[in-house]
């Protein structure tokens, strides 16, 4: 009993919330009916049999708990449904606050949650650039990645597993010039302790989604999220605000974008200039797909031809691509640093 008043003294409001869920007055994904009732499971089962892992039609929505109480379809159902309306977005600014210019915004929402996620890890990869360290170079150059893919792999798991649902609020993700910030709604699961997460041991906010994460070899039980992040960025990199918590994953830039000193293009050397975040992702989406087509690329980015023509002029003329072959059938080449 000591123990249970000295906790409600450091964490009254979790301690509170925790008597609630015991007492039933909490709400959770599972208690709480879907803003919409007309769902489908498609793409679930489409996930399930992709993992090797055969759902039954007549028993499914028990044995997932995808309904209240009441029998109403519950707030887990609508995130696995075909179209959960629930948008996620990854936002991209061009300087390091929320007061710079907004460059982009990526939607990988309104889809079964577990679609979602893996369209997140896999836009990672595009985001986590692979930069030539040439420092005491001997044979082969060392290659560096932007960031470490583990980290931002646990770090976006953990977002939209533990993300308090129920609230109607999504996880967000934010790029800077110097960092990613993942944000997940709500704080601790009212049974964790602060030192119970910096150790890596796993309570989950929402119970059931865990289930199906761990049976999906989504996520494990081994409870290594954390410290992974830990272990690269430190504690630093996990901060806890009133209603969420953020882990910040930061860049590891050798030299500014685009920079290069004593690059020669022709018979001079130059200075490669810095590039802003546009020609940045036409880089990136060349680095992806050497054949991809003006078009495409507008498509893509979200501006037009024209833009595209002139932005891909800028980096031929600085010495950043080239292209191999003729318009038609060719493609095109990023000329290393």
């Amino acid at each position: 009993m000591a123990l249970q008043k000295n906790n409600i003294k450091k964490y009254p409001k979790r301690e509170i919330q925790l008597f609630k869920i015991l007492d039933g007055r909490i709400e959770t994904i599972e208690t709480i009916p879907a803003k919409y009732q007309d769902l489908t499971f498609n793409k679930l089962f489409g996930y399930y049999g992709s993992k090797g892992i055969v759902l039954k039609e007549e028993t499914f929505e028990k044995n997932l708990k995808l309904r209240n109480k009441d029998g109403e379809y519950n707030m887990l159902a609508q995130l696995l449904s075909d179209n959960s309306h629930i948008p996620l977005r990854v936002s991209i600014f061009e300087g390091k606050t929320k007061s710079a210019p907004l460059f982009s915004v990526r939607e990988f929402g309104n889809n079964c949650i577990l679609y979602s996620l893996d369209s997140l890890l896999q836009y990672g990869d595009v985001l986590n650039i692979i930069q030539a360290d040439e420092t005491d170079r001997v044979v082969e150059r060392k290659e560096v990645p932007l960031f470490d893919n583990k980290a931002f792999r646990e770090a976006i798991i953990n977002a939209v597993l533990h993300n308090y649902w129920a609230s109607g609020n999504e996880p967000m993700i934010s790029v800077y010039s110097d960092r990613i910030e993942i944000l997940s709604r709500g704080t601790l699961a009212p049974a964790q302790t602060m030192e119970g997460f910096y150790l890596g041991e796993s309570v989950p906010v929402n119970e059931k989604l865990s289930e199906i994460f761990l049976q999906l070899h989504i996520s494990e039980k081994s409870g290594r999220g954390v410290p992974t992040i830990i272990d690269t960025y430190g504690k630093d990199a996990i901060t806890f605000r009133e209603n969420s918590i953020v882990v910040t994953i930061p860049f590891n830039r050798l030299n500014e974008v685009g920079k290069k000193v004593g690059k020669k293009v022709g018979n001079s050397d130059v200075d490669r200039p810095i590039l802003n975040p546009r020609r940045q992702t036409i880089l990136l989406e060349i680095e992806q797909n050497p054949y991809i087509t003006k078009h495409e690329l507008a498509e893509k980015i979200g501006i037009s031809t024209t833009a595209i023509d002139n932005n891909i002029s800028y980096l031929r003329q600085n010495g950043f691509i080239d292209r191999v072959g003729k318009t038609k059938g060719g493609y095109w080449r990023i000329i290393e640093e």
